[in-house]
């Protein structure tokens, strides 16, 4: 009975899609005049015109009837199609994961892909025009939240690691395809079979600096469905979104070109230049809104219901600016996010923190269903020149420059790692090199209308070949190659703080060698952060002193608090109970705690700040002097000794106390003296 529950509920949630499919498609495309006339007719009486406005109102033949029942859908009609969108992708994911077996073979944006190639087909079957997937609705409504998703819960440890590898992928793996695919399609151009011989080289550069770029959205909605290793994601993922920075300048460089028609070598030189400028003023301009927002959220504690909106706010105002001077906006975006989070993350509310994780996750997968289906409903609606030379050599092309650009960087770049990439992660990060919807909207940007429509369809067959064919595809591969997945239990604190340890190890072990590389710079950067930054940035005790004892204080003057208020007459719960959610055990039996998952990520938070952080000594060491530290020197340590046993000692008593133990007045005095 509860299999064929669940069969009929499946049934009716398509047979309820489909019913809003054809009303959407009614809705959208009815027609605002017949709408107005309808509206029009149903506030005036039949058999009367507006040239009867001139008889008196109070002649009971020609008084209008109060309207009971009105129609004015003009008046909600934007609103009311952009709700209908997005409950229709709404229900297309929900119906998606409800099916387990197509779930695991098709991708998620496959199937919104041909969703919207149905909504668009039965919209062009009632004589109607689709709507199209607007650049300006991409570029500035649909993408900054899919990007500040990925760059506010960015992994910074792996992406800081590979950077220089992601780096090679983004900047000279991006340059190489572009230049390839472009100068082989003007050489594909001169084939009089072709018939496109009037499309020159700068346009076919143009061209290939549009179908280069790997997309961003296309890598997530794939490569999270197949759990791949977090080592081949960040490679993938950070190349999609490093390589924005190319993708503009190269855009904008041969789409003047292709205007002015001719090329000279300051041009060339200026287009260098531009590339700098393109990306380290999208992290700069990212950069001084992460701290304005990071700043800001220090005096927010009076106002926690506003917090989550200053995230929102600052990062798409940083993403505004990058474009407003052709800036990056998608490495804008990432800085502000990388910036911000762990000062604004130390300000605001637990609640707050939720908020912002839950709303953002909402809202970039609402922004990328929407994308593939508006790109499946912009693919009926053309216009399309269709040239099979012209699509088979840039498919074939595109597959061929992906996989000489990973194996000879490759090449190049394992004589400088410590983990080599394998051949099979090779295959994995040439094969998981998507296109997406970034490539239709540049090309949708186009001016030169027969050019336009041939490089569009070429660009679509290319989308749907790396997402159907290869997005299908390399689940199966992943699994058959017995590629490491990722993995999905979380780390444990001792792990944790091993590997912390371990950073510290390097980190002295660098200064001895007077080697500067990447734990010593990461160290100094550390201190200077705790020195400088934490004190302007965030607010109250958190930014000098240590978590730990600042929670334990929190907790300790909330007991004190409760004891006043009782008049020390009632029973309290010890501090270990009160940290720690202990649950009483049996008599004759020590207390075992029982801690919940949110206490336990605070204390798990807490721990892994804290429990690893040793005294430093001796200043770093320099081959010329080695003098104590004058910090230390004024630093007592008795009374450090004094403090360390105190808090044992209090702690000890409190986690070891049996759990039938009564206690006493006296007990209760001793332990709210101010010595303990």
């Amino acid at each position: 009975m509860a299999g064929l529950g669940s069969v009929c509920s499946r049934r009716l949630a398509g047979f309820v899609s489909l019913l809003l499919l054809v009303f959407m498609a009614v809705i959208g495309s009815a027609s605002p005049d017949a709408a107005t006339g309808a509206n029009e007719t149903l506030r005036r009486p039949s058999g009367h015109s507006l040239d009867d406005s001139h008889h008196p109102r109070n002649s009971s033949e020609h008084r209008k009837a109060f309207p009971v029942l009105a129609f004015n859908y003009e008046h909600v009609s934007k609103p009311f199609v952009i709700s209908l969108w997005i409950l229709l992708a709404l229900l297309m994911k929900l119906g998606f994961h409800l099916i387990p077996r197509v779930s695991h073979i098709v991708p998620e944006s496959c199937l919104l892909i041909f969703v919207g190639l149905l909504v668009g087909g039965i919209i062009k079957a009632m004589d109607q025009t689709p709507p199209v997937l607007d650049t300006k609705l991409f570029f500035l409504y649909l993408l900054p939240p899919i990007i500040l998703d990925a760059g506010y819960f960015l992994p910074i440890r792996p992406f800081t690691e590979n950077m220089g590898t992601i780096l090679v992928f983004a900047v000279v793996g991006t340059l190489w395809n572009a230049f390839f695919i472009g100068g082989m399609m003007f050489a594909v151009c001169q084939i009089e079979a072709a018939q496109v011989g009037h499309v020159d080289l700068l346009s076919c550069l143009l061209f290939g600096s549009i179908i280069s770029a790997v997309d961003p959205v296309a890598v997530l909605a794939v490569f999270e469905e197949i759990h791949i290793n977090e080592l081949l994601h960040i490679l993938v993922f950070g190349e999609s979104l490093l390589n924005d920075a190319v993708t503009v300048v190269l855009y904008h460089l041969f789409e003047e070109f292709a205007h002015e028609g001719t090329v000279t070598v300051g041009d060339a030189l200026l287009g260098v230049v531009s590339f700098f400028v393109v990306s380290v003023g999208g992290v700069m301009v990212g950069f001084i809104y992460g701290v304005l927002g990071a700043f800001t959220s220090r005096f927010t504690s009076h106002s926690r219901v506003i917090e989550p909106l200053f995230v929102f706010l600052y990062s798409y105002m940083a993403y505004l600016s990058a474009e407003v001077f052709h800036l990056s906006g998608i490495m804008s975006l990432i800085a502000c996010g990388v910036i911000m989070r762990p000062y604004v993350e130390a300000n605001i509310s637990h609640k707050s923190y939720t908020t912002i994780k839950y709303f953002l996750k909402m809202w970039s997968s609402v922004s990328e269903t929407l994308i593939f289906i508006f790109l499946g409903v912009s693919t009926v609606e053309g216009p399309h020149n269709w040239n099979w030379i012209f699509v088979i050599f840039t498919l074939i092309l595109c597959l061929l420059s992906r996989v000489l650009g990973v194996v000879g960087l490759t090449f190049i770049i394992n004589k400088f790692r410590i983990i080599k990439l394998t051949k099979k992660d090779q295959f994995i990060v040439a094969y998981g090199g998507l296109r997406g919807a970034i490539a239709f909207s540049l090309g949708f940007l186009l001016t030169d209308t027969e050019k336009k429509d041939m490089f569009l369809t070429a660009i679509i067959t290319v989308i749907f070949f790396t997402v159907f064919v290869q997005g299908m595809t390399i689940r199966p591969l992943v699994e058959l190659l017995a590629v490491k997945k990722k993995k999905e239990s979380k780390a444990s604190i001792n792990e944790e703080i091993h590997t912390q340890f371990l950073d510290h190890l390097l980190t002295g072990i660098e200064d001895i060698c007077g080697h500067y590389g990447h734990h010593h710079w990461k160290d100094k950067l550390n201190r200077f952060n705790r020195k400088y930054v934490k004190k302007w940035l965030i607010a109250g005790d958190r930014s000098s002193e240590p978590q730990l004892i600042s929670f334990y204080n929190k907790m300790e003057m909330k007991e004190a608090m409760m004891l006043v208020e009782s008049g020390s007459a009632a029973k309290l719960p010890s501090l270990a109970s009160a940290l720690l959610n202990i649950h009483r055990a049996p008599p004759k039996q020590r207390a075992i705690p029982s801690i919940s998952k949110t206490r336990e990520q605070e204390i798990r938070k807490i721990l892994r700040a804290n429990l690893q952080k040793t005294r430093q000594r001796l200043r770093s060491y320099s081959r010329h002097d080695l003098f104590s530290d004058p910090f230390e020197d004024s630093m007592s340590e008795i009374r450090f000794r004094k403090q360390r046993v105190q808090m044992e000692r209090r702690m000890s008593h409190y986690l070891t106390v049996p759990a039938n133990r009564q206690e006493t007045p006296s007990a209760r005095k001793v332990w709210f003296e101010p010595g303990q």
